[in-house]
């Protein structure tokens, strides 16, 4: 199976070059998210290798006429989708298996000053999360909400 193609993104405008690899393990019930980088900003290629999980993007550049807009789709081992995450979006997933293997490739390296997230919960965004009662990590659960980052 062929999962990333340097022509094949090129032909559609994507980015061509990444510059690292992460991979991530969790199990049923964990909600990761909503990440990204800032100021240098980070794209991603994602997919869950093993099991399926709820991939989301959320456009949180202040610009944008899709502000605060999110988007999400299940990734899973048996329809070996990809979604590919932009700069100036946050990303989430939440694990629906017993286990989720998710990698991904980015675009720019992890700086942890970049380190950013959003509320998981917000009700600006109002995500509709196939899941209840999602086990949250301090970090996410104390993430501000997008109305306290609208100046990126």
């Amino acid at each position: 199976m062929e999962t990333y193609n340097e022509s094949s993104f090129a032909q559609y405008n994507l980015p061509n070059t990444f510059v690292q690899d992460n991979h991530s393990r969790s199990t049923r019930g964990v909600l990761r998210g909503l990440h990204y980088q800032y100021p240098q900003w980070q794209g991603k290629l994602v997919r869950a290798v093993v099991g399926e999980i709820f991939d989301v993007a959320v456009d949180i550049r202040a610009d944008s006429p899709s502000f605060g807009k999110w988007v999400g789709f299940y990734l899973n081992e048996t329809n070996k989708q990809q979604l590919y995450i932009p700069p100036g979006f946050a990303h989430g997933f939440c694990v629906i298996s017993e286990v989720a293997d998710v990698v991904y490739k980015c675009t720019s390296l992890y700086k942890p000053s970049d380190d950013s997230a959003v509320r998981w919960d917000d009700p600006e965004i109002n995500i509709d999360w196939p899941i209840n009662n999602p086990e949250i990590s301090k970090k996410d659960s104390s993430a501000p909400f997008l109305s306290d980052i609208r100046t990126l």
